[in-house]
């Protein structure tokens, strides 16, 4: 039996003030699962927050072994999790158990990659420079530079993957990876799910000893802003809309002390197909694209929303397939009532605007989203008209057609920033996608060839992020061992005595750590 209280993880304490008035709904039909939970109040969010920075003084000094095996621990918890567990997921999402389990197998893994990375010592390389006393015409001191945490983290729940980008998610693992205790805000689309995977994560606190205050939940749809103000909190992770995280990164700058936000938000994630490609293989490009953009409903955030081609006969022909494709497509529950609304009213946006032509819709059914297509007008897009450029959460895509490579050229330069940019391409097609390689790679983090961006291994060589708007700091991942560089800064010792040295930056290396030593990449220790 589920043991759901729908109160705060607050430090070591449960808490839950007035009235359990946030309803847990299904979404399927979204009547309430019968699960209610208590939405926090500010002296609860602030009391997480001051949970976390009280937990940081420890859990910031300790070292990347100590951490690795929580982030183990909460990875066997997580894996751990039953059948109660899922069908509680499953009601609160319709995503079907088999998506549940293999987004489980993922956050779980992604703990023990951030584990393992710890665990071989190359997650921070320190820097050390020795000293040259002989040097002319000045010395060089003794310098030696490693990365701290920054501190508590606020973490807010992504709706469309209540697993992998939420309470055990990304920025979760690679903020506990950096050092950073986290409070977490669950989404209110799966706020059961949420509690259950937070009760996983606190017990694998206990087990490893961990300082309470490592992590925090709370709930309420209205709290976000309070915690970002907070000036225990250093950072934020964030993924979401567009307008949520805008409100997000003004209120975190608002701040006397401004933090920074790393926010995932909006992309359209181009999928563009040259001639050879196309003419060579189009029929199963057809069938494998609208595969692609009506996965998970159209619910991923690297869903290809934009299909770029040269206009020609064998383009024609294979609109035509793809048309019908998409109208043969059957209807899909949303992951809740508010994305079904948000998507509904997309398409009416759409519908009504002069720059987009209707071409196809799927198969309808009551209280389901049916897949889109539309042709969008080139001068439109030009124009950079926001309604063509803005992501559609939902089955959704858009046709655009160039008059000759050239007019592609331009058409591609009118992007903005995106997390994916796909190119289809056969041999023959080379001299033209060497052309465009450059340009998609000014605005896109992932650059992908005859595939599809739907899905996203973890991994170190991974990067989910780009140019704004997909994300806040083009700088940085939000999935893979890259993403634990948000949550980090640098800090340089000048002529420290050895006995103050961190073990990071001792001559004896105790932590067996990949570092930079006067230039040179070695786990050896410092020569006198």
């Amino acid at each position: 039996m589920l043991n759901l209280t729908g109160q705060q993880f607050i430090g070591a304490e449960r808490t839950g003030s007035g009235e359990a008035s946030l309803l847990s709904l299904r979404a399927v039909d979204g009547k309430p699962t019968g699960w209610r939970f208590y939405a926090a109040t500010p002296s609860e969010a602030d009391a997480a927050a001051c949970a976390a920075q009280a937990a940081f003084a420890d859990y910031g000094q300790t070292s990347p072994q100590a951490r690795a095996l929580f982030l183990a621990a909460i990875a066997d918890e997580l894996d751990a999790l039953g059948d109660d567990f899922f069908d509680i997921a499953h009601q609160e999402t319709a995503l079907p158990l088999a998506r549940l389990k293999g987004e489980r197998a993922r956050t779980s893994g992604q703990m023990r990659l951030f584990a393992d990375m710890l665990q071989r010592g190359d997650a921070f390389i320190p820097r050390i420079d020795t000293a040259l006393a002989d040097r002319t015409p000045l010395p060089r001191p003794d310098l030696r530079q490693y990365r701290v945490a920054l501190g508590p983290v606020a973490v807010f729940g992504a709706s469309n993957f209540p697993l992998a980008f939420s309470t055990a998610g990304g920025d979760t693992a690679a903020a506990l990876a950096a050092g950073c205790p986290v409070v977490f805000k669950a989404h209110e689309g799966h706020m059961a799910t949420a509690e259950l995977t937070a009760g996983a994560i606190v017990q694998a606190a206990a087990r490893t000893g961990m300082p309470p205050g490592v992590f925090n939940l709370i709930f309420g749809g209205h709290i976000g802003a309070r915690l970002v103000q907070h000036p225990a909190i250093q950072a934020v992770g964030f993924t979401g809309s567009l307008r949520g995280g805008s409100a997000l990164i003004k209120l975190a700058q608002q701040r006397t002390q401004p933090i920074p936000v790393f926010a995932e938000m909006s992309a359209v994630n181009p999928l563009v197909i040259l001639p050879h490609a196309l003419a060579a293989r189009g029929a199963q490009i057809v069938q494998d694209l609208v595969a692609s953009f009506t996965l998970g409903c159209g619910q991923f955030c690297t869903k290809p929303g934009l299909i770029v081609a040269i206009r020609s006969p064998t383009t024609s022909d294979f609109l035509s397939r793809l048309c019908e494709a998409v109208s043969q497509s059957a209807p899909q529950t949303m992951l809740n009532p508010a994305a079904l609304a948000g998507y509904q009213q997309g398409v009416a946006r759409r519908e009504a605007h002069t720059g987009l032509t209707p071409l196809a819709q799927g198969r309808c059914a009551p209280e389901q989203a049916s897949a889109r297509l539309w042709r969008a007008a080139p001068e439109a897009w030009l124009a950079k008209d926001e309604l063509l450029h803005e992501e559609l959460f939902g089955p959704s895509a858009l046709v655009l057609e160039a008059d000759d490579e050239q007019h592609l050229l331009a058409l591609l330069a009118a992007l903005q920033g995106q997390l994916t940019a796909t190119l289809h391409a056969d041999e023959a097609d080379t001299p033209l996608a060497r052309r465009l390689l450059p340009l998609l790679g000014d605005r896109a983090g992932r650059l992908l060839f005859n595939g599809y961006p739907t899905g996203v291994e973890v991994c170190d060589a991974i990067v989910h992020g780009g140019p704004w708007p997909a994300t806040s700091d083009v700088r940085t991942s939000s999935v893979g061992t890259l993403a634990i560089d948000r949550f980090l800064r640098p800090v340089c010792l000048q002529n420290a005595p050895a006995a103050l040295l961190p073990p990071a930056l001792q001559d004896s290396n105790p932590l067996n750590l990949l570092r930079r030593v006067n230039g040179t990449l070695t786990r050896s220790p410092v020569q006198p």
